[in-house]
């Protein structure tokens, strides 16, 4: 068995070791939910993005410190675009996202790019944690904020992983559910080593090495 086909196995096997397999993890997302997300992929207004492989724009400038083998895990991957980039790299990737319109994209754009076999993409409600997966080389989650998957993210990466994660954030605009407070993501991810943060017109990221 390759290490996709382990990877795969692992994938279908249901929550992993961390926290949030040991307990309850919050309302699962609904079917309103996915239906939402499912037109915005199908509209114009999804198709607005990058339409070739690449970071996120805020990690663009730090691409070269992602890792070029081992296991990758893409929370929230949406049509694929860092997932096939990373796999592009020689990364086995695993994509999550709770639309399967996303996810049927991005497997066509990982077929037309070439790296197919290097992509798995699974539809999964992140509410409920983590999908199981070998350790990570990185974990790369993009305007997805769960405040319950910070520190399982943190277990799930391998000694020398990277998370590279980007969240609207309260700095520098109107409080509300969905965004980060001030110093959110350095608190949470304060056993790693922080390579590059930033703060400020709404969004907070950071990179950092575990």
């Amino acid at each position: 068995m390759n290490s996709l086909s382990r990877t795969t196995a692992l994938l279908r096997a249901g929550p992993g070791h961390s926290v949030a397999a040991r307990r309850p993890y919050g309302e699962r997302v609904t079917e309103e939910d996915r239906v939402r997300w499912d037109a915005w992929h199908s509209a114009e207004g999804g198709s607005s993005g990058p339409k070739d492989p690449g970071p996120p724009a805020v990690f663009a400038p730090y691409e070269d410190l992602f890792p070029r083998e081992g296991f990758g895990l893409d929370l929230a991957c949406g049509r694929g675009m860092s997932s096939v980039w990373l796999a592009s790299r020689g990364v086995e990737v695993c994509g999550v996202d709770v639309s399967a319109v996303a996810l049927d994209r991005a497997r066509q754009l990982a077929a037309r790019v070439g790296v197919s076999r290097h992509c798995q993409f699974q539809l999964a409600d992140l509410d409920r944690g983590l999908p199981s997966s070998p350790p990570a080389a990185v974990v790369l989650c993009h305007l997805f904020r769960d405040r319950r998957l910070y520190r399982p993210i943190v277990e799930r990466l391998r000694v020398g992983g990277l998370v590279a994660i980007a969240v609207l954030s309260e700095v520098g605009a109107e409080p509300g559910p969905f965004r980060a407070g001030a110093g959110e993501l350095r608190a949470a991810f304060a056993a790693l080593s922080v390579i590059a943060e930033g703060e400020t017109e709404g969004r907070a990221w950071l990179l950092a090495r575990k």
